[in-house]
Order: structure tokens, then sequence, then C-alpha cells
């Protein structure tokens, strides 16, 4: 224990704390942060603590680590909320609920084009255009993407292919796109079509089908046939889509539905979404450390970290009440929105909800079923290498697994993926560029990434996996030893795994750089199964890359290569056609509306880029 450590004394610094609202952080012994919390009241919440009796086994277990409190005082309750879901993102402490789900959600979003083209889209919504979402996964924008081209044909091309047209794409040729491109519908027409596409996507359905028969009504007395019989076309489409889509009447309020299934000291939290009056799916959410919490414990800080980062609908429907029932109000006034809580729904809302909670439930079963078998093999792993085995170990055991991908020495890259949690981490893969090294030297190519990654482990920058596999055999393994041994790394947790013969699954045989006998484990081992699985994953994500980069650098050396195409020419002709495919579909003249492409260098660029 430190000094400071030492000297905090808990009687005079609860004495100490005031009533106001703020953050507290309890530490233990080491200085490592064990919870976060925010408080309206800062001497009740904290003192709570170290005063009452009957917490959950999780809280119990961390009062008896804590060695030291420490608190920030905020303006407001709201600011407390605001800081305390900053701190659990960024340090992540263990006995918080934590729910890793930091993909941002999908968007369908109608672009600020003079002739607008929907898209998915990720990200800030801040930029010009109209936003319809958030959507639960990308497959329900996918899916309400298909709709509107069979019903409305609006344009999804990129607007440099959408400039440079000469003639109607696939899309046109199967009815999914109006071919606004080449004039296909007029300027006026296919606005109103994106008018009607944005009615729908905001639940106004049957003022939509009203427009189009009125439309098509006028059509047939003026005798355009062709005109009227395109919009019935249109009519029925949408009438299928909405009886296929069917659904009690609402009031068309965005409304997100919250519910909760606990089973073993585990929680899913499913979240549906409904927006203009239409369910757009759900998404299950399985939340760490949930040991010993309540459902309305679980609710309360799905509700802030959740809302924290993603606008408020006008309801909220849950499942329980959260513990704090003041909650839904800090958020609104935090994200300036006005939110209606339901936890007793009727009508339409009690049937989304009852939905929801049979698929947390399902979706809960699954989740540990599936889990068993994976923290099974986990088990398996640590028994075959000699790991620590207790509950707590196998949940944090932490492996990293590097592979070299290149074709014949050219572009490239290596791989390093991470398994964690019984399970792949994706958002902590990295690609690693290789140069400076002899093409094909996968000896020094291996040595410069493990370079590259633990050093910051040796500065202390990032934390030491409890194991590192290394797709090779003694060649990869020797060098991996080398730069362990250099930062003063402990060998004992670097493991090569050698190809069978055949590169057959199960023939593989680990190779230790601490000099123990290799192992060969066979098909029948779950802890082999769980490495071959790792390793394949390490192979999959470095090949992936190294192919993307080869593209690239191909493309561009091809443009490169032909005489008078210099850095700025390239650079405009990648712009104006929307990348190398659209350069090499572009004909001459298209080619010669570029700047500083004259009709000579255009026939040159053609046909260079058209040579059999």
């Amino acid at each position: 224990m430190s000094e400071s450590e030492a000297g905090f004394d808990l009687k005079i610094f609860l004495a100490g704390l005031p009533h106001l609202p703020g953050v507290y952080r309890h530490l233990d012994v080491k200085g490592e942060v064990l919870y976060v919390g925010k408080a309206r009241d800062l001497k009740k919440r904290v003192s709570s603590y170290f005063q009452k009796t009957g917490h959950g086994p999780r809280i119990a277990h961390m009062v008896a680590r804590v060695a030291r409190v420490e608190i920030t005082v905020t303006p407001s309750e709201t600011e407390a909320l605001l800081l305390e879901n900053n701190l659990i993102k960024r340090l992540k402490p263990r006995y918080n609920i934590l729910f890793r789900d930091d993909k941002s959600y999908p968007y369908l979003m109608v672009s600020a084009h003079a002739v607008p083209r929907m898209l998915y889209y990720r990200g800030s919504t801040q930029r010009p255009g109209v936003f319809f979402g958030p959507y639960p996964n990308a497959w329900a924008v996918r899916e309400t993407m298909q709709v509107l081209q069979k019903v409305f044909r609006l344009r999804t091309c990129e607007d440099s292919v959408y400039a440079n047209r000469t003639r109607p794409c696939l899309l046109y040729q199967i009815n999914r796109c109006s071919g606004p491109c080449v004039d296909h519908i007029t300027p006026q027409a296919y606005a109103q079509d994106v008018t009607r596409a944005t009615q729908f996507l905001k639940g106004q359905t049957q003022q939509v089908l009203t427009d189009i028969e009125q439309r098509m009504q006028q059509a047939a007395q003026a005798l355009a046939f062709e005109k009227a019989a395109q919009l019935r076309d249109q009519m029925n489409a949408l009438s299928r889509v909405l009886q296929q889509q069917t659904m009690e009447e609402s009031d068309g309020q965005d409304t997100d539905v919250i519910a909760i299934a606990m089973d073993s000291g585990k929680a899913c939290v499913t979240l549906a979404m409904v927006r203009g009056g239409r369910h757009l799916g759900d998404r299950a959410i399985f939340p760490a450390h949930t040991d010993g919490d309540t459902p309305a414990d679980i609710l309360e800080v799905f509700l802030a970290q959740h809302y924290v980062d993603h606008t408020l609908p006008s309801i909220v429907v849950t499942s329980t009440a959260p513990a704090d029932e003041t909650l839904i109000d800090l958020l609104a006034m935090a994200g300036k929105t006005k939110t209606r809580l339901i936890t007793r729904p009727q009508g339409v809302r009690r049937a989304w909800l009852e939905q929801a909670a049979r698929n947390a439930a399902r979706s809960l079963t699954r989740a540990l079923s599936e889990g068993g078998a994976r923290e099974s093999r986990t088990l398996a792993l640590a028994q075959t290498l000699g790991l620590d085995t207790d509950e707590e170990s196998l949940n944090a055991l932490h492996i990293e697994c590097f592979d070299i991908s290149h074709t014949a020495g050219e572009a490239t890259q290596a791989s390093c993926v991470v398994f964690r949690q019984h399970d792949m981490q994706p958002s902590l893969y990295r690609r690693y560029n290789i140069a400076g090294i002899t093409p094909g030297d996968d000896y020094a190519a291996m040595r410069q990434v493990l370079m590259r990654r633990y050093a910051k482990v040796a500065d202390g920058d990032a934390p030491l996996p409890d194991l590192v596999l290394i797709d090779g055999g003694k060649g990869q393994i020797s060098v991996a030893r080398e730069v362990f041994e250099e930062y003063g790394l402990d060998i004992v947790r670097l493991v090569g795994v050698a190809k069978g013969e055949n590169r057959k699954t199960g023939l593989e045989t680990l190779v230790f750089a601490d000099g123990r006998e290799s192992v060969a484990l066979g098909l029948s081992s779950a802890a082999l199964l769980l490495i071959a699985q790792i390793r394949d994953e390490a192979h999959r994500f470095a090949i992936t890359g190294m192919r993307i980069k080869r593209a690239r650098a191909r493309q561009s050396s091809r443009l490169e290569d032909i005489e008078g195409v210099g850095a700025k020419r390239r650079q405009r002709l990648l712009n104006r056609f929307g990348g190398f495919g659209g350069v090499s579909s572009a004909s001459v003249e298209q080619l010669t509306s570029v700047e500083g492409i004259s009709p000579e260098l255009a026939r040159r660029i053609y046909d260079a880029l058209h040579q059999a």
C-alpha cells in the first residue's frame, strides 16, 4: 500500500463528503478503479456502501477490495450522469455493469443532392441530408431500402457515378430505379417519388396510398394509360408491403421497447425500435458483470449508457421500472428532448413489449447454450497450457494471434486478432503494413509486427496478453522469442501453431518458446479447436487486408504507368468517376471532360485500361 493509500482514513473521508451531486470512484490498493458511480447526494450515496448490509455479491466483493475513494463534484446531476458514462467507457471498471455495444446504429439517409439518393449510413447525423432511424441492425435498413426501390424506385448510386452515366444501369432494367441519371423521369416526378418515400418512412402510409390513387385516376382520365398502369403497380407493391408488415394502429410516435431476461446470473437486454408506426426489428445486448443484480439495476445502467450516445425517442416502453425513476428525466434534459417512460403499456405497445420479452428469453437461452460450449473450450485450453482455471481468470483470458499474408512478397500485411471473454473481439483487431524488408521474408515481417505491437507493452502503455499465438512453427516462434527477450517479456506466453500435413485442422502442433516439448493435441481436442478458430480468424483478417492493399496498389499503378497522368490528373480522374472502376468504364469523351485531360491523353488512358 502506498503512502497516499495508507494515509486514507475512510471515516474522516465520509464525514467530509458534501451533500452535492457528483461522481465517485472506488479504487483498490494498486490504484485501479474498481467502480464508477454517480450520485444526487455524494455523502448519502458513498456512505451507503460502507454502512449498509445486504449488498449483492458483486458489490459486496467490490466493497471488500476498496482502499480509497475519489470524488468529483459536478454542477448538476445531469452532468454527473454524463461524466459517469464517459469514465465507465474509458476505464471499464471490473465491477460496473458493462454493455459492450460500441458499434453505432445504422440509418437510412436521403441525401441533400438535387436528385436525392438513398443510402445505408453510419455516423454523425449532423451532415446535410434527411436521416431515418436509427435501425437495430444493417438487415433492417437494407430491407427498408429494398421496399423503397420496389415501390418508389429511388436511386442508390454514388453521386460521381450518377453524374457520369450515359445509359441506365441494371437497377433500371429490373425496375428498381427510375433512371433519373439519363432523364428517364422528370426532376419534378422524381422529387414527388422522394416526397412519398419520406412520407412512407414517417409512417404516413395512408396519405401516400391516397396520393398515388388520385394520380392514377387523373392519368386514366387523361388517357395516359401507361402512366396510370405504372401508378397502379406502385400502389399494389406498396399495399403488399403493408400487408406483410401488418400491425395494429399506433399514434406513430417513435418508440423504443426494452425487455430484460435473466437466468443463471446472465442477462439479456432486447431493444426493439418502432419508427413511424413500423416495427424495425430488435437487437439483443448482453451486459457483463451482472451477477446478483436485479432487472431494475440492469435497466438503469442500460438506459444511462445507451441514451447518453443515442437520441431518446418520444416514448420508451420497459418491462420494469429503472432503479432510479428520475433517470429518464435526466437523460431527456441532457438530450434536450421530451420523453415519456411507460412500464405498463396497453394495446399495441403491450404487444410489442411481450414480443420483445419473448425475444430476450430466446436470445438468452441460445447465448447460455453457446456460451457454455465456448466456456468449456476456454477451460480446455487453459488446462492444456497450464493457465489459471478459476472462473474470473477464464473470463478475463486475453489471447492475441498474429499472421502474415502476402502474394509473392507483394502487399505484405500482418494481422493481430484478439480473443477475450470467451469470444473473438473484432473491435480490437489490428492490421499492420509491413515495409522495409526483403519481399517474402516472413520472419522479418513477423519480427516487425511483434516489435511494433509489444514495444507499447514494454513501455507500460498496453497490457501483456495471457497468451500470444504465432501462426507458424519453430522459425516464427524463434523470432517471437527474440523479440520478447529483447523487451524483457515473459516467453512462457508464446505458443506457435505449426501446420500439419496438408494443412488439415486437427493435425497442428503447438510449439513452445520456453523449450517445452511440442504437443500434437489431435482433432478431438476442444483446446485445439479453439486455437484453430483463433488462428483461422487471424489468417482471414490478414489475407483480406492484403488483397485490399494489393488491389489498391495495382489499380493506382495502372494509372501511374500511363505517360502524362501525374498525381493531380490521377486524383481528378478518381474524384470525377468515383474510383478506378469508374475511370475504367468511362468513354474517351467522358475522360476528355475532366480538367487537364486532352482528347489525345484521353485516348491513351482508354487504350491503356482496355488492353487485353
